[in-house]
């Protein structure tokens, strides 16, 4: 199969375009399959293309580019990437003149179905900071953020943006984490949701463990008599302060610590840990707290096998596949652990 993108190969981005997308997905599935010992995977696909809503770039001296092998590849456009994004591409490799590019470290793009924000890191060596940041000012994008030194400050509009999933409005910061595929995300909210109502949750605690911006804990709170939400991330816990609508607290606190916290039973939990997985002494106190059911959200199989196994007196109730990466090899997994 030939490669939609024209750089492929030489940025390291997607790794997985020439392959067709439901051999793709066939084999995330499998490999899925292989990890948790699932036979039942339900798959949520996504649009091939054109999906992402987040892209990081580097500047150079013949404009923007991503990361390649010991080089910087010059783009014009970012084929997994949604419209706005690339709408911002073309915009910053026209926008910039050479003089202006000594001083221009890095950008993260970000789009949300109502605005868009352009996060620029300034070179602190540059001698051309201030007229570097006037030009920036004028640059077309909603929310314009200057990373400098140690110092992060918006010069036009907020660093919050927000987004919409489920019906339900969330501030989160641009450059921070939120989910890059939008369709995807409102899927595993969906799913997760669904879930819960299968079971009595009424007079339940909810923790969201790794909870971000508090999407998950959020939108599921009206089925508990409380929700707590954790995140040792301040700016997210910040953020999911303003989320926050009923029946809800949140702390900014390392999901090691959380016996610290008033978790008063029948228990759920929500997991949804970095790259690294569940620390063990988290997993410990996870355990000690003996929740009824236990939704693990990764996006690293690998460390979600490993994960799984600690949790021996857990049942794989159902297992899903969200496909939140097309043209690459990561996924993101839903596990549901019911105890007994």
């Amino acid at each position: 199969m030939d490669p939609l993108c024209e750089y492929f190969r030489k940025c390291e981005g997607c790794d997985t375009q020439h392959i067709d997308y439901d051999t793709q997905l066939k084999n995330k599935k499998e490999s899925l399959e292989r990890k948790t010992k699932c036979k039942n995977i339900e798959v949520f696909p996504s649009k091939e293309y054109y999906y992402r809503n987040r892209l990081d770039v580097l500047f150079h001296k013949k404009g923007i580019g991503l990361r390649g092998k010991n080089c910087i590849v010059p783009i014009d456009k970012c084929v997994i990437c949604n419209e706005k994004v690339n709408a911002i591409i073309t915009d910053l490799n026209s926008f910039f003149s050479d003089n202006d590019l000594e001083t221009l470290k890095s950008a993260i793009i970000r789009t949300t179905s109502k605005e868009s924000a352009v996060c620029f890191q300034l070179n602190k060596n540059s001698s051309r900071i201030k007229e570097a940041m006037e030009k920036i000012k004028q640059f077309p994008a909603s929310n314009i953020i200057i990373s400098y030194g140690d110092e992060t400050f918006p010069i036009k509009g907020s660093e919050i943006i927000k987004e919409t999933l489920m019906g339900t409005e969330f501030f989160h910061n641009a450059a921070g984490f939120f989910q890059n595929n939008t369709e995807i995300a409102e899927k595993m909210q969906e799913y997760v949701h669904k879930t819960l109502k299968k079971y009595k949750t009424r007079d339940a605690h909810l923790l969201d463990l790794y909870g971000g911006v508090g999407t998950f804990g959020i939108i599921n709170a009206g089925l508990f008599r409380k929700t707590t939400i954790v995140e040792s991330f301040r700016q997210s816990i910040d953020c999911a302060k303003m989320n926050i609508k009923e029946n809800t607290e949140a702390f900014a606190l390392d999901s090691s610590k959380i016996k610290r916290l008033k978790l008063s039973g029948p228990l759920f939990v929500i997991t949804d840990p970095p790259r690294s997985g569940m620390d063990q002494k988290t997993i410990d106190t996870i355990k000690e707290l003996k929740p009824e059911l236990i939704i693990y959200i990764s996006c690293n199989p690998d460390k979600l096998e490993k994960d799984l196994k600690k949790f021996s007196k857990y049942r794989i109730e159902s297992a899903a596949l969200f496909d939140m990466f097309p043209q690459t090899n990561h996924i993101e997994a839903i596990v549901e652990l019911k105890a007994g």
